[in-house]
């Protein structure tokens, strides 16, 4: 008896670790680039492989690529304001269509590539709106606007492939400045509110909210899609996580240089310290170069803390000088500095990867690992 019931614990223990096994193996199949899902995808239905590409390029606006995370950001897009939710997914439809239409490479509309610059005028024009939600108008420089975004990219990844450099949101950058340029605050058609520099003095207001200052630090991940809510900021981080963890911590991190360090010693308004405005460019520079752009090391880490530094200075300081013109600095500062930091010769040049090669963080950190193996071993055998 005794014998047939130890029998039956073990058998149920291992019964228990294999189903936690599955649940683990079921799970890393959610994370990273989900490159088997492409596979999959690849004798569906053209619906089918559109929702995937238009999600990866939902994800690819907070660097990362996979289409889960980027249906949980739809979806937090969508908590957070249907108007928006709906105006960002007709940026990326749009976006992405042109480029299948244009015969873009099949591997970069794939990949989203051409997705996320579209998806983030549509964002902006929506904001910067001062017509309020629902304005049907809107539809239409949303459409053109993401469409052009398209041959933007196109343009500049030929002319910085030359220096292995990615076009990142430049299109997005540039489309939104130009849209807002032309149509100005009295347009009848399509108005936008004017921009108020962030350095703006607040009259009879010196207190700081510590609480207000610290729920800053998640917002400014939400703020990268536009988003200044608590709950959806937190989905949207959580996705971010899914894809990469260790680009989850860049994140936060990055947002903490930018709200904590940068915000609160150059003093900007209060309400840029609580909406995470302060602290979206320094999670954008962070996570560029800790895993994505760069494999982690102590060294990269550092690196993408002074790049959190520097992105969320240059914010400041871009948003003072276009403010004066009611233009918003949008994520001028981190798609420049990263840039930047890509430029960057000497030994940390040698943790950079190619632009055609980057895949998630903790893949990037792998795949050097067996490199130097490899390095090591070959030098092992030809030694003498």
């Amino acid at each position: 008896m005794w014998i047939e019931t130890k029998t039956e614990v073990e058998e149920a223990s291992r019964s228990r670790a294999g189903f936690s096994r599955r649940v683990l193996d079921g799970l890393m199949l959610c994370t990273g680039d989900v490159e088997h899902l492409d596979t999959y995808i690849q004798e569906k239905w053209f619906v089918l492989q559109l929702a995937v590409w238009g999600l990866r390029g939902v994800a690819r606006v907070i660097l990362a690529n996979n289409p889960l995370s980027g249906a949980l950001i739809l979806a937090a897009l969508y908590w957070a304001s249907p108007w928006q939710g709906l105006l960002g997914t007709l940026g990326v439809l749009a976006s992405t269509l042109t480029a299948v239409i244009v015969g873009q490479d099949s591997g970069d509309v794939a990949g989203g590539l051409h997705g996320f610059n579209g998806m983030l005028v549509a964002l902006l024009m929506g904001v910067f709106s001062s017509a309020g939600d629902w304005y049907w108008w809107l539809l239409l420089p949303v459409c053109l606007g993401s469409a052009t975004c398209v041959f933007l990219f196109s343009g500049l990844t030929t002319l910085l492939d030359h220096w292995d450099l990615p076009a990142a949101v430049f299109p997005f950058n540039i489309i939104i400045v130009l849209y807002l340029l032309c149509t100005g605050t009295n347009n009848p058609y399509f108005p936008h509110s004017p921009v108020t520099p962030p350095g703006a003095v607040e009259p009879n207001d010196t207190a700081l909210i510590a609480v207000e200052v610290i729920r800053g630090i998640p917002l400014g991940v939400g703020q990268i899609y536009a988003t200044g809510a608590l709950g959806p900021s937190l989905l949207i981080l959580g996705a971010v996580v899914l894809y990469s963890p260790l680009l989850g911590v860049h994140a936060v991190l990055g947002s903490a240089v930018g709200t904590l360090a940068a915000g609160l010693s150059m003093a900007v308004r209060h309400d840029s310290l609580y909406s995470g405005l302060s602290g979206f460019n320094g999670a954008l520079g962070c996570m560029a170069v800790g895993g994505l752009f760069f494999t982690f090391s102590w060294r990269t880490h550092l690196f993408a803390i002074a790049s959190a530094f520097l992105s969320a200075y240059s914010d400041i300081a871009l948003s003072n000088l276009l403010g004066t013109v009611g233009l918003p600095a949008c994520s001028w500062a981190a798609t420049l500095i990263a840039t930047l930091m890509l430029l960057l010769t000497g030994t940390l040049a040698a943790y950079r990867i190619p632009i055609g090669q980057v895949k998630a963080p903790e893949r990037n950190l792998r795949w050097r690992s067996q490199w130097e193996a490899g390095n090591t071993e070959e030098r092992e055998s030809t030694d003498v």
